[in-house]
């Protein structure tokens, strides 16, 4: 079906109605500001491994003190959601679109790791104010390629259906405490396996509903996610990466953390039409 601009727009997904994602409780935590500025809601979307423990740490808060209602969901089989221990890419997708749609406002995005994959299709079921992807990885063999050669032995085991298990190196700076960084590591948790492997086909999603503005964010240091997959993604949204050197792949538990926070509420702030 083609719209009075010419773009063709999917009504009906078939399978969707004919195999509904099964309803699971979610863990949703959120700041929001003492004073009511009219800022639009911040969704934040952990990677995997990740909960919304991971935003709640620092963004949460900071954004809120800058006017913007923050909210972060844990998908579901991580940290404080429902378990499903099989869970797919189309759930995590689901997950975030429910959570959106519930919010006082259209939201703003943002997904960091393998959670700005989750938003990229998440974008092509909700028309969001906004997207930002954090060190975004959106799969692939070259997601795999890189992974294990910084962490081969934490990554070989998820090829086969075991644990994706990172590393102290890979997440975050030398200049976070070494308690800091035990920390958040015992936190960590998995995504399922099924989830994963679709995270290695890379299967990219649908074109964006209304064709948000898009910020693509990161670190030239990230053991994660290297320099040209940052601009690889950024080129698809038409824009340059920002880059943050010096910071490791969870920009948001890093010790200088609200660089990439306030680079990122500044954007919303200034984008035309937006913030």
């Amino acid at each position: 079906m083609s719209g009075t601009t010419g773009e063709r727009v999917r009504v009906l997904r078939g399978r969707e109605w004919a195999r509904p994602v099964r309803a699971v409780r979610r863990e949703v935590l959120s700041v929001v500001p003492d004073l009511e500025e009219g800022r639009p809601p911040l969704l934040f979307v952990p990677g995997f491994g990740h909960g919304a423990w991971a935003f709640a740490e620092h963004w949460l808060e900071h954004a809120a003190s800058r006017g913007f209602p923050a909210y972060a969901v844990s998908l579901r089989g991580h940290s404080g959601s429902e378990p499903a221990a099989e869970a797919t890419l189309r759930a995590y997708t689901h997950d975030v679109v429910q959570v959106a749609a519930g919010l006082p406002r259209q939201a703003v995005l943002v997904g960091h790791g393998a959670g700005a994959l989750v938003v990229t299709h998440a974008l092509a079921r909700y028309p969001a104010r906004a997207a930002v992807l954090v060190a975004p990885v959106l799969g692939g063999v070259a997601t795999a390629v890189a992974a294990a050669r910084g962490n081969p032995v934490g990554t070989l085991p998820a090829l086969f259906g075991g644990a994706l298990r990172l590393n102290r190196r890979q997440l975050f700076s030398r200049e976070l405490p070494d308690a800091d960084a035990r920390r958040h590591l015992a936190r960590l948790g998995r995504a399922s396996r099924r989830a994963q492997w679709q995270l290695l086909a890379g299967r990219q999603a649908e074109p964006a509903v209304g064709r948000p503005p898009v910020l693509v964010l990161g670190s030239p240091d990230d053991r994660v996610v290297p320099p040209a997959a940052l601009t690889r993604a950024a080129r698809r949204y038409g824009a340059a990466p920002l880059l943050f050197p010096g910071m490791g792949h969870d920009l948001m538990l890093d010790t200088r953390w609200q660089e990439p926070l306030d680079a990122l509420l500044d954007w919303l702030v200034k984008e035309p039409g937006r913030g």
